[in-house]
């Protein structure tokens, strides 16, 4: 059987958190890692859930670097239907998705749909559109389809950059992309 993703590198673990302060300051304090970064207000626009347009998702969230792998936490700020309230249709708190860009998001999207996994929530975010499969059956998790995507790769690499030369002083910090290669316009 040849796989839906070529090779996809799993580039993130997201849990979604009823109070972003304090997740934060948790997994600090369990594992020593840190910045987190953003912590903003943020809208997750034209949304589809499930094949219907849907209010968009309000969250707030952040990144973290823990070794090689981006972390995300994010807590929802709507009771806007999606795929983080299938999850946890009564806040709850855990493990969401994993992410992977992919070099054809249509395409590949569309793959994982002919194979069986529903497109539960799609959106934009940051100018481009972004999408969650449902693969809770067999993997227990959604599944996040980033395209190709500057700003979003700046994202990662000012992460990674904090987490190297964190001096374990502010916990969260805003984003500011200053001096990162990113897509103009958004």
């Amino acid at each position: 059987m040849r796989p839906i993703l070529n090779a996809a590198k799993i580039i993130q673990n997201c849990y979604i958190v009823r109070d972003l302060e304090a997740a934060c300051k948790r997994l600090n304090q369990m594992y020593g890692i840190g910045p987190f970064m953003g912590g903003q207000a943020g809208s997750l626009t034209e949304h589809t859930y499930r094949g219907r347009p849907e209010e968009p998702i309000g969250i707030r969230g952040v990144f973290v670097q823990s070794g090689d792998l981006n972390i995300e936490l994010v807590e929802l700020t709507s009771k806007t239907p999606s795929a983080f309230h299938d999850m946890f249709p009564n806040g709850e708190e855990g493990f969401h998705h994993v992410a992977c860009f992919t070099d054809d998001y249509e395409k590949e999207r569309d793959a994982f749909v002919a194979a069986g996994y529903p497109l539960a929530s799609e959106f934009i975010a940051v100018g481009k559109k972004f999408c969650y499969i449902d693969a809770r059956d067999p993997l227990g998790h959604m599944i996040e389809l980033y395209p190709q995507h500057k700003t979003v790769r700046a994202m990662y690499q000012k992460t990674r950059d904090m987490a190297a030369n964190w001096d374990g002083k502010e916990l969260i910090v805003p984003w500011d992309l200053t001096g990162y290669d990113i897509e103009e316009g958004l």
